[in-house]
């Protein structure tokens, strides 16, 4: 009786360390706001996306590359990221929303891993949204603001996006 009980503790230790470090599925959510029109936002993220479809750049393993565009209007942008060694795929959406008469913008943001059994990613879905924002300069303009955490995004606080 002693065995199952401590087993029963280990395995609900285990499951409380996951839950508080994030979610049970990496995944990541950030809300941005910048202080230019939406149409700017996505004229920026979808030149990006383009501009790093396929795999130049990935020879050394970096995660800028790779993403594939799906569809993309004013308000709402989808788009998926393949990691270059694993090939782990991310289904990436950014949803625009115009804020303070139109001059700014609020990115809400999400990176979804589509790999069922990955729970820890070192912060590749946050790498996959950060940096886009940074590629296309966005993180630069004016009235920049990020708000998450490693609650919302998996490891984010471990995650090296300056790997090329």
């Amino acid at each position: 009786m002693k065995c199952v009980y401590l087993y029963t503790v280990v395995l609900l230790l285990a499951v409380c360390d996951v839950t508080v470090a994030g979610p049970l599925h990496a995944q990541c959510t950030v809300q941005w706001y910048v202080a230019i029109p939406c149409q700017a936002v996505y004229e920026s993220l979808v030149s990006q996306i383009k501009k790093w479809e396929g795999m130049t750049g990935c020879t050394s393993g970096g995660q800028r590359c790779s993403y594939t565009l799906h569809s993309a209007t004013v308000h709402f942008i989808s788009a998926k990221h393949t990691t270059p060694l694993k090939r782990y795929q991310q289904v990436i959406n950014f949803r625009l929303v115009p804020y303070h008469f139109f001059t700014g913008c609020h990115i809400s943001a999400m990176s979804i891993s589509q790999t069922w059994f990955v729970v820890r990613d070192h912060g590749n879905n946050y790498c996959n949204l950060y940096n886009l924002m940074e590629g296309s300069s966005l993180t630069e303009v004016r009235g920049y603001r990020e708000m998450t955490s490693d609650f919302l995004c998996t490891q984010r606080s471990s995650a090296n996006c300056a790997l090329d």
